[in-house]
């Protein structure tokens, strides 16, 4: 995987981000119905005990993986992760990187559960955009964006409604946590070259403010991880290809959140 994917996905987005504006303004999106809703809240569903801290994901494809799961039905789906437990819902709204559309996200939250528009967010345009399509929590990738850009997007998100997770790969991304961030998820995968290093949640854990939520992000594919990154004091655990790449990611949902619970009936 080139080491500069991701800088092709950011200029690509500005291109699209361009063509967007001018299909629909502002305006548009604030009349529709959804935007003056009240989001889900990601915060308290990942402090409720009886559910899986799980932040399941719809997702098709990825420029690492290539096509994960082209047929799977993305109502089945998110019904699936909001009856057996899910904590949230990840939608990945990129088409052509991803394989994703906003009416996935329109599907995903006909569910009362929080749904996360994943994208790669580089303008306060994109969060009007979430928040008219029913999107309760957004996704600011601290590696496209400077400190600067970040708290300035966070805190638009936060006066419309949003909550704001940040993502972050490595220490030197810490300096973009700011008050308005309610999540902070550290991705395994690095998303300039796509490897997978399970080291880098557990090593940056303990460098995260205290008052702040934790989500291990990418490369959980096991109970065994899973459990580890529990154990270590993560609050969420964001999942997606794990269920997707199997041929009913429903069912796949389902049987991981009854290991869950039979690992802790066993303790």
């Amino acid at each position: 995987m080139s080491t500069n994917i991701l800088a092709k996905i950011i200029d690509h987005k500005k291109i699209e981000l361009a063509e967007r504006k001018g299909q629909l303004s502002v305006a548009q999106l604030e009349a529709m119905p959804l935007f003056t809703s009240e989001g889900y809240s990601l915060k308290l569903n990942l402090l409720n005990p009886a559910l899986t801290g799980i932040i399941a994901e719809f997702k098709r494809q990825s420029p690492s993986k290539g096509v994960i799961n082209a047929t799977a039905s993305v109502e089945d789906v998110v019904n699936a992760y909001t009856k057996f437990g899910a904590a949230g819902i990840s939608v990945l709204t990129d088409k052509d990187f991803f394989g994703g559309r906003m009416n996935d996200l329109s599907i995903a939250v006909k569910n009362p559960i929080p749904v996360l528009r994943k994208e790669f967010i580089i303008d306060e345009f994109q969060l009007v955009e979430a928040k008219a399509y029913g999107a309760s929590v957004i996704l600011l990738i601290a590696a496209c964006l400077t400190p600067a850009l970040t708290h300035s997007l966070a805190t638009f998100a936060k006066s419309i409604g949003l909550e704001v997770l940040l993502e972050i790969h490595d220490a030197d991304e810490l300096g973009h946590i700011s008050d308005a961030v309610d999540f902070v998820g550290i991705n395994n995968r690095s998303l300039k070259s796509f490897e997978v290093n399970i080291q880098h949640s557990l090593q940056l854990k303990n460098q995260l403010p205290k008052n702040i939520l934790s989500i291990a992000e990418s490369g959980i594919y096991s109970l065994e991880t899973f459990m580890l990154l529990k154990k270590e004091g993560f609050d969420g655990f964001l999942m997606g290809e794990y269920f997707m790449k199997q041929a009913n990611p429903a069912t796949a949902f389902e049987l991981f959140v009854t290991s869950i619970k039979s690992d802790k009936d066993a303790v």
